[in-house]
């Protein structure tokens, strides 16, 4: 089963643009609905657990799902799976790049890229409002989140803090 879950973060690494949030649905796909190693509502969790942890987010995805499936061995084995192709296009790139920088097939290439980069992290973001049970009554409630960040300065942190005491504080209330 490691080499199995290697070979699927490995592969998750080597064909996903844009990042780890780009990511998301593939691993959803692979480790959810394909490989059965969590359910829906678990990798929900690890989701929201690896975007609140420091480090890549990518890489704290896959070391939380292999933790999850197969203990220590099964989160090492996810976060050299994920890493290793970017570490290897990565090294391969800094060493070659100065001479194509500025090959106009590079540029035109990376210029038609950028908006599959956003497509690819806007689906997930759709999928987890789903998921998260978002509803026009509670839709306020990330736009809100967003607005504060992008206009205000507010730190993200705080917004993680203010969220969580508040559904603390909701889910009190709701019990009384």
């Amino acid at each position: 089963m490691l080499l199995k879950f290697f070979l699927t973060c490995n592969k998750i690494g080597a064909l996903t643009l844009g990042g780890g949030y780009a990511m998301i649905q593939v691993m959803e796909r692979e480790f959810v609905d394909k490989n059965h190693w969590l359910d829906k509502q678990e990798f929900m969790d690890i989701l929201i657990v690896a975007q609140a942890t420091p480090g890549i987010f990518a890489i704290d995805m896959a070391s939380h799902i292999g933790y999850k499936a197969r203990g220590v061995w099964g989160g090492i084995v996810g976060a050299l799976g994920i890493a290793l192709p970017s570490i290897i296009a990565i090294t391969l790139i800094a060493m070659f790049f100065h001479s194509f920088k500025d090959n106009p097939y590079v540029m035109k290439f990376f210029a038609t890229v950028r908006p599959a980069v956003v497509a690819l992290i806007a689906v997930p973001c759709f999928n987890m409002a789903k998921t998260a049970k978002i509803t026009l009554r509670t839709l306020w409630i990330p736009i809100l989140a967003c607005l504060l960040i992008s206009f205000c300065g507010v730190s993200p942190i705080l917004i993680i803090i203010a969220a969580g005491l508040g559904g603390y504080l909701w889910g009190k209330m709701r019990r009384r």
